[in-house]
This record gives C-alpha cells, structure tokens and sequence, in this order.
C-alpha cells in the first residue's frame, strides 16, 4: 500500500517466483467511477497466457517479452495493442553473472531497499471449464550499454533487462495508450540499484 497504493490480493501467490506460478499483478481497476488513480491488485501468472492458447503450458516462455518487438509477436501483440498495461511488484530479482566463468546467481534491488515496480502486460484467459486466469509477462530492454546490469548473462549473449519504473511513472505506464508507451520503456540507472551475492554462492 505504501509504494503502490493498493492493497494487495488476497492470494498474493509465491514468494519465490518462476513462470507458471501465481504472484501479483497491479493493473487499474476498471470499475471505480471517478477516480481515474484507482489500482487494482490480482493474483496472476507469471508468463502471458494469451486468448488464443490452448492451455497455460505456454507461460514457461512468455514470461519476459522484448520491448523491440512486443507490438508484433502473436503471443503479446493483443495485450499491446489494448492498452494492458500493469506493475509487478517485487523485493528483488536474480541474474546470473557469468565473469568468473561460471554462473553465480546475484540478487538486484533497489539502492534504498525499496520495492521495485516493473512495468509489464496483463491478459485473461478462458480455461476449457469457464474459469478466468489472469497472466503477466516482464518488459525488457537491451542493457549492453548499462553499467549493471551488461555484466549479467553468458558472454556471447545479448544483455537484456527488465523495465523497472521509477514510482513517478507508476500511474504515467497505467494510463498511458500504446501509442505512447514506448517512452516510458527505460533503462534505470545504475545509481538506483545494487548487485549482491547471496552468501550461500559466494562459496
């Protein structure tokens, strides 16, 4: 309630988080009149599950969506194109740093230990039995240039990273429409997070 001004879900899902599971999701809410600020905070999946899918086996490779050309792939041009824009609301996340010629797991938050809120796309899907369930994927960015975060991933990799908002555009990403969007899509900087490795990898 204090970073995001909403209260969260009542099934607030995992706390460790991988594609498949049920974790939050902010999104406006869209049946409070008159008060265009209104969130609204659902259990969804980690991993877009669009309209058209057969089951939600899907989300274990729609989790994370690229920004270059989240407007033109099939499993996330809908979301785009409508407008389905949401938050995910997060501790920490974790990248594999692979300088020392193995991947040592390191854990990114926030400089001042705050909540990060990632901007990302929300979509609902019927299952065979007529129930809705709600999914989510993670924006990315290219990161070869970001001081932080190009150390992350195999060497011969692209560096990628998730779009983190600051909290001045948490309502801007709500509200903004697609044609729009794009500019909201930045790199954060590197003065705004921290990299550390857990003590159980530092062995």
């Amino acid at each position: 309630m204090r970073q995001f001004g909403v209260e969260p879900p009542a099934e607030a899902g995992k706390v460790d988080v991988w594609p498949g599971y049920l974790a939050s999701f902010i999104r406006r809410h869209p049946q409070v009149d008159g008060d265009e600020t209104a969130r609204q905070a659902l259990p969804g999946m980690f991993g877009l599950v669009p309209h058209w899918a057969e089951n939600t086996q899907i989300a274990r490779h729609t989790y994370n969506a690229r920004s270059e050309t989240v407007a033109i792939k099939p499993s996330f041009r809908d979301a785009w194109r409508l407008g389905r824009h949401c938050i995910i609301p997060i501790d920490a996340f974790y990248e594999p740093d692979w300088r020392s010629g193995r991947a040592v797991a390191t854990r990114i938050t926030a400089a001042d230990g705050a909540p990060l809120g990632i901007a990302g796309l929300w979509s609902v899907w019927q299952s065979p039995q007529g129930a809705s369930v709600f999914s989510y994927t993670l924006l990315t960015l290219n990161a070869d240039d970001h001081p932080l975060m190009k150390q992350f991933h195999k060497p011969t990799d692209e560096k990628r990273m998730v779009v983190i908002l600051a909290p001045r555009h948490y309502q801007g990403w709500l509200d903004t429409s697609p044609e729009h969007s794009m500019a909201l899509l930045q790199q954060l900087p590197q003065t705004e997070l921290q990299a550390v490795v857990p003590a159980e990898d530092t062995n």
